[in-house]
């Protein structure tokens, strides 16, 4: 790495004043002394400095200078968040040393013996230079299970102390014990942030020591061969689900093994679970329009999949950025694979929809965004306005009449950027699935459109084409409401725009966009409640509520 000679000398000498501040507080802990006391803390604030000219020297680096590789940059981003622990790991030991002040029987320690929490502490500390020069996953997977060594430790340590003191030893000599061999255990939160950034600096990704283990996991039940150094890992599509969802392939591998290319999910065990079931049921139903599943590894709480990788674009990338012509073509053959899926997926029978009780779950989340959007209960003269909860909890009344009289397989989160169009076929894919279930299509129908309603763009010519977009699938949702006779779908579409339209405010900051969707998703349920107790086949959604 030309040019990081400097900065490297100052992070090993960090390294180095860190291991000398551990050897010198175990010291200080089995033999307290004045001077003892002195040399840990007094160390500490070279090593504050230390750490300062090394953060500061990071940010100008990657600032400044020029022709650094990807892999340099993300090398020198691990060593920031490095030596950010290592100050860390310091000023715990001036916490401990601190608390031995107020250890007024020394004893206790030799009882517990710390000894086996500053051994694994000096291990990991003498293996961070040679893991870091070496760019060495299976030692930085070492220095990351020192946190797990540690815990253990010091849940040992802590039992016994608590029996101690339930027989009622010193109270405020467990007490402090307690809180020496606590600090000790929370370096290990420290060394895993440090293990956890040895990898970043290999992989040139952030990703956590289960994840990272639930990954090699799933590669080696997908048939991966070779060490994880191979692996080309980047994280993809952002996720509020707590999801991790990268693109996974092997560096050297040939373009035509899927096996050895695909998204990696990893996160709730139920989630991943209904996920993996869901897309097997895919598979039977509508064969490619889901991604195949390579490989499933489950454990604890967490689970993880790999799965096929999709070509293609999102739907908001067709939308926006394709030529005229591909996008009529890509829009037929959109609408033709939603109307195939309705059609071969319908059975008769009515079901309750649930657009106002999804509409209630979110409300909290609504509110702490944009708290003065809500309205409060009004008159004038005789005329009573109601409130925002008051207009939903009328408009759930209003639902339960609307009983929708088939079901259809839903995508379940049917937004734009969960479709891929594969230009090259030409077909249409659908991405996390882990929400499927049957339902009214109308609620697929009402998330695809605010999905695309609520898109903060207001360029014209763009807006014309998420206008086409969203005219253009509300015309193919009435055909299909028509082929099949369902006359009362207009009224259910505007229960679930007004569920989508108020739900999405809590994700836009833009205050006037999002203050323009929360007003539309009350003017289409005051329409609703003013249709009320008239037939429901004569409802006709306001179109022009569609468009911005």
């Amino acid at each position: 790495m030309s040019g990081l000679e400097g900065l490297e000398e100052n992070f090993r000498f960090l390294v180095l004043e860190v291991t000398s501040q551990m050897a010198e507080t175990r010291a200080f802990v089995a033999a307290p002394s004045h001077a003892g006391y002195d040399k840990v803390v007094s160390r500490d604030d070279y090593i504050d400095n230390l750490k300062n000219i090394v953060e500061d020297a990071c940010y100008s680096r990657i600032h400044s200078a020029h022709g650094l590789s990807k892999r340099d940059i993300d090398r020198i981003r691990g060593l920031q968040i490095i030596s950010a622990n290592l100050e860390r790991i310091a000023d715990y030991c001036v916490n401990i040393a601190g608390q031995m002040r107020y250890l007024k029987d020394t004893s206790v320690l030799a009882r517990h013996n710390p000894g086996p929490l500053f051994d694994v502490i000096d291990e990991g500390l003498a293996r961070i230079l040679e893991v870091r020069s070496r760019a060495d996953v299976n030692g930085a997977l070492g220095i990351c299970r020192a946190e797990f060594d540690l815990d253990r430790l010091y849940k040992d340590v802590f039992d016994s102390v608590m029996d101690e003191l339930r027989q009622g030893r010193d109270v405020q000599t467990g007490v402090t014990a307690i809180f020496i061999f606590r600090y000790l255990e929370r370096i290990g939160d420290s060394m895993l942030n440090i293990g956890e950034a040895l990898i970043f600096s290999v992989i040139g990704e952030k990703i956590k020591i289960e994840q990272f283990q639930a990954l090699q996991q799933t590669l080696s039940t997908a048939g991966f061969e070779g060490d994880v150094e191979d692996i080309d890992f980047r994280s993809i599509w952002g996720t509020r689900s707590g999801c991790r969802i990268g693109r996974v392939s092997h560096k050297d591998a040939a373009p035509a093994d899927p096996a050895q290319g695909g998204v990696f999910k990893e996160g709730n065990a139920k989630k991943i679970r209904r996920e993996r079931e869901n897309l097997e049921l895919w598979a039977k139903v509508s064969p490619g329009t889901g991604p195949r599943i390579f490989s499933y590894h489950e454990e604890g709480d967490s689970a993880s999949m790999l799965v096929e990788f999709l070509p293609g674009c999102t739907w908001t990338e067709v939308v926006l950025t394709a030529a005229p012509d591909v996008l009529e073509d890509a829009i037929f053959v959109f609408e033709q694979t939603v109307g195939d899926i309705w059609r071969s997926t319908l059975e008769m029978g009515e079901a309750a929809t649930n657009a106002m009780s999804q509409m209630e779950e979110r409300m909290a989340a609504v509110r702490h965004v944009h708290p003065d959007f809500f309205r409060q209960e009004k008159r004038m003269g005789s005329v009573s306005i109601s409130s925002t909860e008051e207009l939903i909890a009328q408009c759930h009344a209003v639902e339960a009449t609307l009983r929708t009289p088939m079901t259809v397989l839903l995508h379940g989160d049917f937004n734009a950027n969960n479709i891929v169009f594969d230009q090259g076929a030409p077909r249409v894919h659908y991405v996390d699935l882990h929400r499927t279930h049957r339902g009214d299509f109308v609620q697929d129908a009402s998330v695809f459109l605010v999905s695309f309603f609520r898109m903060p763009i207001f360029e014209p010519n763009l807006r014309r084409r998420i206008n086409h977009m969203i005219a253009s699938f509300f015309e193919h949702s009435r055909d299909f409401a028509d082929d099949i006779g369902d006359t009362a779908w207009q009224a259910r579409l505007a229960l679930g725009l007004a569920r989508s339209l108020m739900t999405s405010t809590r994700f836009e900051l833009n205050y006037e966009f999002a203050r323009e969707m929360f007003l539309r998703a009350h003017y289409l349920m005051e329409g609703l409640l003013a249709h009320a107790g008239k037939p429901w086949e004569d409802y006709c959604l306001p179109r022009p509520i569609l468009f911005y």
